[in-house]
């Protein structure tokens, strides 16, 4: 199937789909080199940047690796398991890549100017994540109030609207997120431990030990969601 170019619409799903055709069906064998990303951004008449995201979804979904210096290469021609499943893990590894950029910071902050107040508003928070054991939805929703408190405790207004902002992406990549790992089967509270100390950490004012907890708990579930 020659390459050609795409029709207006979500351009990075068309992108990564015409890439993989050219993957399944034999035009890029295993162990051969793609094009390159300016001339297949000029193929498909997208800009490098969606190229570059579409070729990203391939590498997480096992059939590109990129080599460093040398380019872009075909390892497989078939994704290691279902490919909306892949898309969605790809997709939640970009939020949780924003959210560790936006939150951490945040924490460490939250520590150096949290105020009585701020405290028992996270606490509080605390208490009604423990208390959301109804759904998957609401846990989430109970999560994502815990971790907007500690934000709102940095006192930076511009911090609290991009957080507000993200937050709807963040809501359906955590669903997603608890759906695709089990997370709460073993343990309902998933979490419940490191969101103890994060809130503790900010309490008495331990900014390093508080972004450090945070960022252990980030990548613990980025562990788990690229192993798995």
């Amino acid at each position: 199937m020659p390459l050609d170019a795409l029709r207006p619409s979500p351009l990075v799903e068309q992108a990564t789909e015409r890439l993989r055709a050219e993957i399944t069906e034999g035009h890029w064998p295993v162990g051969g080199k793609i094009p390159g990303e300016t001339s297949l951004a000029k193929t498909l008449g997208v800009g490098r940047s969606t190229v570059r995201e579409a070729v990203r979804a391939l590498v997480g979904a096992g059939l590109l690796q990129s080599r460093q210096g040398a380019g872009v290469f075909v390892i497989a021609t078939e994704p290691t398991e279902d490919w909306p499943t892949r898309l969605r893990r790809a997709a939640i590894t970009d939020v949780y890549e924003v959210r560790a950029l936006v939150e951490v910071q945040a924490a460490r902050l939250a520590a150096r100017r949290r105020t009585p107040d701020d405290i028992t508003a996270m606490q509080a928070a605390l208490a009604a994540r423990r208390a959301a054991d109804t759904d998957d939805a609401a846990f989430v929703d109970a999560d994502i109030a815990l971790h907007a408190a500690v934000v709102a405790a940095a006192h930076n207004p511009v911090l609290t609207d991009l957080f507000t902002e993200f937050v709807p992406a963040l809501r359906e990549g955590l669903i997603a997120l608890v759906d695709l790992l089990d997370l709460r089967a073993e343990h309902p509270q998933h979490g419940d431990a490191a969101h103890a100390d994060l809130v503790a950490a900010v309490a008495r004012g331990d900014a390093d030990a508080a972004s450090d907890i945070l960022a252990a708990e980030l990548d613990r579930t980025l562990a788990r969601l690229t192993a798995s």
